[in-house]
């Protein structure tokens, strides 16, 4: 059986100018299967640069590093590359050109085995970019993934996508142009730092995973940042849900979700900054909530959070609530959120305003309920009404209060590193509100009375 082995690697190296590295050996292959099929156990094999037709199929543990960046042709069905061994490492190639099928999966590289590293790729023409189907404890560090962008959002695959899949670590990757940026279903302890994810539907896609890390990402230009749903345990940090607009766009939406810690994340310039629905005991702190249409739109359903040293900047609206009021905890400590719209004072130089800050006023409570009003937010018509509701508080509005707000924005925990210039202009962008023009003042006053004198009717 070994001299049979020998004589056909022989016959490969007389016929075939070498193209690989096995181990310490040049061994030739016909084609590079071939060369995976001929390796040994932990064998390294060195690909040069060039065009490789084909599906592979990793099925022993072995090291495939590109050179040059050759590039992996799949044949336009199933997954061009299929790991099934444990131990594996893929580096340094161009993969493209997989199948079409959503309900086959079909993806750039497929992994069904546990502690692969798949590192420093490129993937293109791609429906899943990299699927981890019951993987565990893999590293997929530093891929750039690119999807079918002639395809609608709902044609099209997850860029990671990780299903019943464990203690996986995602790190530094890009992903765009695929339909969620990290799909994350039934897997828990997964750590996923400084990724950046734009131009999709989710960024990130959560589903039934508890305890999960996210550290020092990106989430921006997408439908919505987030949709985490279903989960508990998860740890947020130093994150960005930046300018993801469309209709009814989020920068991170909670659905049913407990025991969470958001700290120091920054969520701007979004529709919505971030919606609540049967989510309670969760920490929100040190965050920076700034320039959205809405700050925090919530469901009454969601109880007993707290926010403690948040900065709520320049959003038109600051609450948006489904409900009468959520039993939400506005302060932690002493020491409640920064309100940039509050209108109190500090005798006693303390830092903590003097008077409690009312979150929502006449004109952002009707909002809740009529969300098409939102068009007025900052018209004289609606401050006209907040400020004869002031003056005559004859609509019992919830009462959601800040009683210990902040005099001057929190500074964001630590991040271990200074922000580069791109993350500073992810983080404040530069807001561009377009300025009104042919709607008469008459007119806007004119609807702010009305709806004034239609509440007084209600309420009397």
């Amino acid at each position: 059986m070994k001299l049979s082995q020998h004589f056909h690697r022989l016959v490969l190296a007389l016929l075939i100018p070498a193209a690989v590295s096995l181990g310490q050996h040049a061994v030739p292959a016909a084609s590079l299967q071939d060369r995976i099929d001929l390796a040994g156990p932990g064998d390294t094999i060195m690909v040069r640069q060039g065009m490789y037709e084909g599906n592979l199929l990793l099925a022993k543990n072995v090291t495939l590093l590109g050179i040059g960046y050759p590039v992996l042709r799949g044949t336009g069905q199933g997954s061009v590359v299929v790991v099934t061994a444990d131990s594996c490492t893929l580096a340094g190639f161009i993969i493209e050109h997989c199948g079409g099928m959503l309900v086959q999966e079909d993806a750039g590289i497929l992994l069904k085995s546990t502690g692969n590293t798949i590192e420093n790729n490129q993937l293109r023409d791609i429906l899943f970019g990299i699927y981890l189907y019951r993987s565990h404890g893999n590293v997929i560090r530093g891929n750039r993934i690119v999807g079918r962008q002639e395809l609608e959002l709902g044609e099209r695959g997850g860029g990671i996508h990780l299903w019943d899949s464990h203690y996986n670590r995602l790190i530094g990757n890009t992903v765009s142009y695929e339909r969620d940026g990290f799909y994350i279903q039934n897997a828990s302890h997964t750590w996923i730092e400084s990724n950046e994810v734009f131009a999709l539907r989710y960024g990130l896609h959560y589903m039934y995973a508890d305890s999960n890390t996210f550290l020092r990402n990106k989430f921006h230009d997408n439908v919505a940042g987030a949709a985490i749903m279903y989960s508990r345990g998860i740890v947020m940090k130093h994150n960005v849900f930046n300018h993801n607009r469309g209709f009814a766009s989020y920068g991170i939406l909670f659905q049913d979700c407990h025991d969470m810690t958001a700290d120091s994340n920054i969520v701007a310039d979004n529709v919505i900054g971030m919606f609540f629905e049967a989510s309670t005991d969760n920490l929100f702190r040190r965050n920076l909530v700034a320039q959205n249409d809405v700050a925090l739109e919530m469901f009454a359903n969601s109880t007993n959070n707290i926010f403690t040293e948040n900065s709520f900047i320049d959003n038109l609206s600051p609450l948006m609530l489904i409900g009468k009021r959520t039993e939400t905890r506005w302060g932690h400590e002493g020491r409640g959120n920064y309100w940039s719209s509050y209108k109190g004072y500090d005798l006693d130089n303390d830092g903590i305003g003097d008077v409690p800050m009312k979150i929502q006023n006449v004109f952002t409570y009707l909002e809740g309920r009529q969300p098409n009003l939102r068009l007025y937010l900052y018209s004289p018509a609606s401050q006209a009404l907040a400020v004869a509701a002031e003056a005559f508080p004859i609509v019992d509005i919830n009462s959601e209060l800040d009683r210990q707000p902040l005099m001057k924005p929190v500074a964001l925990g630590s991040r271990g590193a200074r922000m580069n210039n791109r993350e500073e202009e992810l983080a404040v962008p530069e807001r561009r509100i377009a300025l009104w023009m042919g709607i008469p003042i008459a007119l806007l006053m004119g609807i702010g009375l009305s709806l004034f004198r239609r509440v007084h009717w209600r309420m009397g």
